[in-house]
């Protein structure tokens, strides 16, 4: 057993008596701190979010905005966090009034309605509030830098502030009292944080590493392996085990399913699988970085993960999720398998034996069901360089943000001298695994670049794949999207004389 330990609101606190599956709302609730609420226990409302200090490269930090109802209390030995009470409360963070600026303008503004969802808030602004992007000299005015590059199609309907507070930070955060206009003109209100400000001075140093971790309870365990060598001891015994990244699904499963892994090994701060390097003939991004850190890390240089990015879930989920999570989950409807289709990707799977490359396309066998092996992971993701010069991700769901998919897809055309010389189409809710649109890939390949193509390749999509009726869409609306989609895509990307003769 670990002498768990966890700083928050800079007082240090022993996690003693801690079980494998107690939460992190449910341990600061314990502790007296009750800001942090549940509202839907799903990572959707974001009244529980509260704040930790992530690494954010060498010598630095940043204070990262999470939902407390997911991961495991455990996961945060070693680590600090805010929550509201905190911010109001930090040294030398006050205003004369006592309380944090983030805090002091929604009640100026009248952001806080029945004051539920307001700890939440509270914490999503201050993450914003603190992003370094933010409030760098050179950011141009009105725009954002660095955390969301997005393509244009989502860039128009961006909201940002003069301040430059982006306010897709809340995506996560749902008021139910319908109070959003003064929760933004509060947001749009901050200014910059002062210099002498302990939160802000605090993101100039290191995050603490992770410690080894242990915990156990009524035959129940927790570890958080030291190095990748060790997690794979514990698979050889137990290849049955849970891991656990952000734990954005699997926490989702302990709150509404009631389930208890018998073991829960932790492979988030797993320098090994951290790792994110950029080479002449491919990107590989590691299984354990959250999809935020994934963001910032490739500044842009991936436009179809830039679309992506926006769709996926809310800020709060991407400051947790990993790619390695969401592939590994084997969810149909996951959505970055269809973005990664597009891109041709594959997964480099890892056990104590050695390495190897499994092409995306041939990973999935079935609903839920991958070729990895009994004690294997999922290291890291490959993605081929050059990168089609056409791209796109959509998805097709109830909500904007913070939805599941009826249909997703990714699309990635190359075209030289006309004609297309490359296409791949991956495709989310029309299977039991995300497939590869074959059909229309081979309508498309080779042939000229023209409406005439993309038609028929439009109709071939149609009949991809074997969707079902189900409460999000029924199978017939799902095929018909599909063929919509690539007449979309052909929109976008036709060459300016096809487009000038279809008006």
């Amino acid at each position: 057993m670990s002498e768990i330990r966890v700083t928050v609101n800079g007082r240090t606190r022993s996690g003693d008596g801690l079980g494998p599956h107690t939460r992190l709302l449910d341990w600061l609730r314990g502790e007296g701190l009750t800001g942090a609420k549940e509202g839907c226990a799903e990572g959707e409302c974001g009244a529980c979010a509260v704040l930790v200090a992530r690494p954010d490269g060498e010598g630095r930090s940043r204070w990262t905005s999470v939902n407390a109802c997911l991961p495991p209390a455990a996961a945060f030995d070693g680590q600090e966090i805010v929550t509201a009470e905190g911010l109001g409360t930090a040294p030398g963070a006050c205003t004369p009034a006592g309380l944090h600026p983030v805090q002091q303008e929604l009640a100026f503004r009248g952001g806080s309605q029945c004051g539920y969802c307001t700890p939440g808030f509270v914490c999503s602004m201050a993450a914003e509030y603190y992003r370094p992007e933010r409030t760098a000299p050179d950011a141009p005015e009105g725009t954002r830098t660095g955390t969301d590059a997005v393509g244009e199609e989502h860039a128009a309907g961006h909201e940002c502030g003069p301040n430059r507070f982006d306010l897709h930070a809340l995506s996560g955060n749902l008021c139910r009292c319908t109070g959003y206009r003064p929760i933004r003109d509060a947001a749009y209100a901050l200014g910059a944080p002062a210099d002498a400000d302990p939160l802000l001075r605090r993101q100039g140093r290191s995050a603490q590493p992770a410690p080894p971790t242990r915990v156990e309870a009524d035959g129940a365990r927790f570890v958080r392996p030291g190095s990748l060598a060790e997690l794979f001891e514990h698979l050889a015994s137990a290849p049955e085990a849970q891991l656990v990244a952000g734990s954005t699904d699997a926490g989702v499963g302990v709150n509404i399913q009631h389930a208890r892994p018998p073991l829960v090994l932790a492979v988030d701060r797993l320098e090994e699988l951290r790792t994110l390097e950029v080479a002449p003939e491919r990107i590989e991004i590691g299984a354990a970085l959250s999809l935020s850190e994934v963001e910032r890390g490739l500044a842009g240089r991936v436009p179809l993960l830039d679309q992506l990015f926006p769709q996926f879930a809310s800020r709060l989920i991407r400051n947790a999720a990993t790619f390695g999570g969401n592939l590994g989950t084997g969810s149909p409807i996951g959505d970055s398998a269809p973005a990664l289709l597009a891109l041709g990707a594959s997964v480099v799977l890892a056990s104590a034996d050695g390495e190897r490359e499994v092409p995306l396309d041939r990973y999935y066998t079935g609903y839920r069901q991958s070729v990895r092996r009994p004690g294997e992971i999922i290291r890291a993701v490959r993605i081929p360089l050059p990168l089609a010069r056409h791209g796109a991700f959509h998805k097709i769901a109830k909500r904007r943000f913070d939805d599941i998919s009826s249909v997703a897809a990714g699309i990635a055309v190359q075209v030289e001298a006309g004609t297309v010389s490359s296409a791949r189409i991956g495709l989310g809710g029309v299977a039991a695994t995300p497939i590869r649109a074959h059909g229309a890939e081979r309508v498309l390949d080779g042939a000229p670049w023209t409406r005439d193509t993309v038609l028929a390749a439009a109709a071939a999509l149609a009949e991809e794949g074997t969707p079902i009726d189900d409460h999000r869409a029924s199978a017939r609306y799902r095929s018909a999207v599909l063929e919509q989609l690539l007449l979309k895509f052909w929109a976008q990307h036709a060459p300016a004389p096809d487009l000038e003769v279809s008006r």
